[in-house]
């Protein structure tokens, strides 16, 4: 029987709400076999009731819970299965418990750079991880996947089965069903060679520009995000940090990204990919506005714009991807950005009353840098306007997504995910 909390039962708080969000559902279900999801997800149905699926409970946007209906937790399918290259992912085992048990075997799958989140959200989001630019996003290596649909039925979808439904998660969210397994290539990765380096503050801008100049011509093995740190009280001001993670054992790969600036700190080590993943924590009561778009240039007058705003509590970075995900057609997969070479983000640190008086700086950025940008990544929204959903999903990608989800979910179901404007 399908183990079921409640409001009043013991462990109700640790599971009503996800990692930036509270929620008060009527129902946490807690399946271990797909069959117990669809019986989750039929319930859902029969009763009428909001359904949220949780794999970690990460997404920004509080999608993994809800008030007064029913969640559908995957933490307890949490297994890996290892069968050589090929390697079968429960939807609710985290990235860090795959990382941890794919180093033994030699391999590693490109997957974000945290610990503790799912393997479902990032996997039918995309997944831009620490070998994007070598491998492409994570969903680039899935080869199928079992899902249940919003009738409750159990499906295999691959390129050969059900084509439209494996077209559409992979970057599609869950539109169109609840992935409850995955079949992913990893690839022969021992270890990566990771970089900090560390600059001033006030070097921003041209720090930015001879990083982008260097990762322009750099082997694809090498990956590399810029952050640009606030100000966090007297001991801790602002920086540049320029973080880098080569696909090998080859600390001369990362060395062009020394020379940036004038130098402040720099630490280069060789390790286990499992050991270049983060965990994540929040401070009680912060509930981050996060936003993104991609750029496929970053120019001059980005970069520009970017560094400036100077705006408190405010994180801002860009990520460097294209390399191997720009060689796989947009139309592909639902994960449809493929000119892609970077995607700029910015996080308002704080609490939702922090949040007021930066507002107007915060959308005036975005204001002058939409020019320079197309495209947004679903896994890094928290707010998620009409504009920015209509830039995950962009045109045709959009269009053929609203067409899928009506066949495998007519009724809407599956609601609680990016919304579509088509």
């Amino acid at each position: 029987m399908i183990e079921t909390i409640r409001p009043g039962d013991a462990a109700y708080a640790q599971v009503a709400g996800s990692f930036a969000h509270a929620g008060s559902p009527a129902y946490v279900f807690r399946p271990r076999t797909a069959e117990e999801v669809a019986e989750a997800v039929r319930f859902a149905a029969r009763e009428g009731l909001e359904l949220s699926v949780r794999s970690g409970g990460h997404h920004g946007a509080g999608y993994g819970t809800n008030d007064g209906g029913v969640v559908a937790d995957l933490s307890q399918l949490n297994g890996i299965e290892v069968d050589g290259r090929r390697v079968r992912l429960g939807a609710g085992a985290t990235w860090g418990q795959v990382a941890e048990t794919l180093a033994p075997h030699g391999l590693a799958i490109s997957s974000g750079d945290t610990r503790s989140v799912g393997v479902g959200g990032l996997l039918t989001g995309g997944g831009i991880g620490w070998m994007v630019r070598k491998y492409g996003p994570a969903v680039d290596r899935l080869v199928a996947a079992e899902v249940v649909t919003a009738s409750g039925e159990i499906v295999r979808a691959s390129e050969q089965e059900n084509a439209d439904l494996f077209w559409a998660i992979r970057g599609g969210g869950g539109h169109a069903g609840v992935v409850t397994a995955f079949e992913v290539t990893a690839e022969r990765e021992s270890a990566v060679t990771f970089a900090r380096f560390t600059y001033p503050a006030g070097q921003a801008a041209a720090v930015l520009k001879k990083w982008r100049d260097a990762l322009r011509t750099a082997d694809e093995g090498l990956t590399s995000t810029a952050q640009l740190f606030p100000a966090f009280g007297e001991q801790a001001p602002p920086s540049v940090v320029i973080l880098a993670a080569y696909a090998g054992d080859d600390p001369a790969a990362v060395e062009s990204l020394a020379a940036l600036g004038d130098l402040v700190a720099k630490d280069v080590k060789v390790v286990p990919y499992a050991e270049v993943l983060e965990d994540a924590f929040l401070p009680p009561g912060f509930q981050p506005i996060v936003r993104n778009r991609f750029a496929s240039d970053l120019t001059d007058e980005l970069i520009d714009t970017f560094a400036e705003a100077e705006i408190p509590l405010m994180y801002r970075e860009i990520r460097a991807i294209g390399g191997a995900l720009n060689r796989v057609p947009a139309e592909a997969t639902a994960f449809a950005h493929r000119d892609a070479v970077a995607m700029v983000q910015t996080v308002l640190l704080g609490t939702p009353e922090q949040h007021g008086p930066r507002l107007p700086a915060f959308e005036a950025l975005w204001a002058a840098l939409k020019p320079h940008v197309s495209g947004a990544y679903g896994n890094f929204l928290t707010h998620p306007t009409d504009e920015d959903a209509a830039e995950v999903y962009p045109g045709a990608t959009g269009e053929r997504l609203a067409a899928i989800k009506k066949v495998y979910d007519p009724a809407n179901l599956f609601a609680r995910n990016i919304p579509l404007t088509s």
